[in-house]
């Protein structure tokens, strides 16, 4: 659900920019009043495993479309809303600057819709009262399965919102609601499930981290979390690495409602819109792996495989394995800066 520039109009764009970045911003200011500094390796390797898990499409029968692990359920039960946010847009962030996944335009809409849905009201509203303070594994599973499919519907609706705010007529309101909603809600189902496979795992390994995330208070000091972020860190190496591979070729929810609606999976950019050749030309710039594969030379891209599916493909090989190493550096780097202001404010 990376929505591109192209649905956006540049006031509808630098809205949700500024809608994100104020909610990063109070995110970053309430963990440097109580991050448990110890909580950024886990932070760092789960922002790796999300950007790799994202790589990996899975059909949606009978409909021709396909989904993906959004995440943010599960960063939000793990880390707690506000490292959540700070995780999941560094993720979209170096997804849109150096793999063209989503547009520079749109990040501060994707952030909002994958981000702020799940950690702000998916996660404490729907996901805490259901799964409650005990540790069942029920309770966790319709926890799970309920909140990552509220959250994704927002998402979803408010895609639909922002395009029609947008003035994309190309794309009629209710005609688009009716797409959109009922592909991401399949899409939501399987995150569902994902999201209480990979919390009942911690539930066995840590049930401490889960806690602490809960309750917001600090972990206690024997508690120690390296076999949880190494087994993370060498899940998001081999999803990224190598499960990439049998990722599904089909449009994903966004480019399949857009095309069922509009003919094609990719609206025109608007007249007025500015900023959109200004953003392309960045975003080529930046950009080491568009679309997750090496950058064509002529009319020959060396990292796409044309055998028949699924084959190994060393440009999705790289993007995984270089995505989750930067999104890794990116959230350590943010927590070091966290944690010097907060040890500066002391």
């Amino acid at each position: 659900m990376h929505m591109s520039d192209a649905l956006l109009s540049p006031a509808v764009g630098a809205a949700f920019w500024a809608g994100s970045l104020g909610a990063i911003g109070w995110s970053a200011r309430k963990l440097r009043e109580g991050l448990d500094e110890r909580i950024i390796p886990l932070m760092g390797v789960l922002g790796a495993f999300i950007f790799a898990s994202q790589m990996i499409n899975f059909t949606i029968p009978g409909t021709g479309s396909s989904g993906h692990l959004g995440g943010g359920m599960v960063l939000a039960i793990l880390l707690g809303p506000y490292a959540a946010l700070i995780v999941m847009a560094s993720v979209l962030t170096v997804q849109a600057f150096f793999f063209a996944d989503g547009g520079l335009l749109a990040l501060g809409s994707n952030i909002w819709n994958l981000g702020i849905y799940p950690c702000f009201i998916a996660y404490p509203l729907i996901y805490r009262p259901i799964a409650g303070s005990g540790i069942s594994a029920k309770r966790i599973a319709v926890a799970s399965v309920v909140s990552a499919v509220i959250g994704l519907q927002l998402g979803a609706f408010s895609v639909v919102l922002q395009t029609f705010l947008s003035g994309r007529s190309e794309l009629p309101f209710f005609t688009f609601m009716a797409m959109m909603q009922p592909v991401h809600l399949a899409i939501g189902l399987a995150e569902g499930f994902v999201t209480a496979g990979v919390i009942r795992f911690l539930i066995s390994a840590r049930p401490e981290i889960l806690e602490s995330a809960s309750s917001a208070r600090p972990l206690s000091l024997d508690v120690s979390f390296r076999r949880v972020a190494a087994g993370f860190l060498l899940a998001a190496v081999f999803t990224g690495g190598v499960l990439s591979w049998v990722a599904s070729s089909n449009p994903d929810g966004l480019e399949w409602s857009v095309q069922r609606v509009f003919g094609k999976p990719e609206l025109p950019a608007q007249g007025d819109a500015a900023a959109a050749p200004v953003m392309k030309t960045l975003q080529e710039k930046t950009a080491l792996l568009p679309d997750y594969s090496f950058k064509k030379s002529g009319n020959t891209e060396t990292g796409k495989n044309e055998q028949a599916w699924p084959a190994p493909n060393t440009g999705r090989s790289a993007s995984g394995v270089l995505g989750a190493a930067i999104v890794l550096s990116a959230v350590f780097l943010i927590g070091a800066i966290i944690r010097t202001m907060r040890r500066k404010s002391s």
